[in-house]
């Protein structure tokens, strides 16, 4: 009688040990928890500028203006310090410009007269 005991209490330790992972290869196991997105963006409501950063690398901060839809990168150098380089768009004609599509209709402002 003990030695059935012994056998029924391994049998089910077994299946309850081997059952564990497989049901995790059907998706029926616990969830792995939720990666936050690691890019951030700064930026308010209603704002032009939005200013973010895709990765962990201080080199992939850029700025977009949300206006016009031009887009700039955050560079740092000896020779200038912090700067904004211009990251250019290709059309599918492969002409190059420093303004999405056709650009924008830029109209002039009467300035403020004193």
């Amino acid at each position: 009688m003990d030695r059935s005991i012994v056998l029924v209490i391994s049998i089910t330790a077994a299946v309850i040990f081997t059952a564990v992972p497989a049901l995790g290869q059907f998706g029926l196991g616990p969830q792995p928890a939720a990666i936050p997105p690691t890019g951030k963006v700064l930026g308010c409501a209603g704002g032009r500028f939005v200013f973010g950063q895709i990765s962990d690398s201080s080199k992939d901060q850029y700025m977009l203006d949300t206006h016009t839809g031009r887009l700039w990168r955050i560079g740092e150098s000896s020779d200038v310090g912090t700067h904004l380089r211009v990251i250019p768009y290709k059309d599918e004609e492969g002409k190059v410009s420093s303004w999405p599509g056709d650009g924008p209709e830029v109209k002039a402002k009467e300035g403020k007269k004193n």
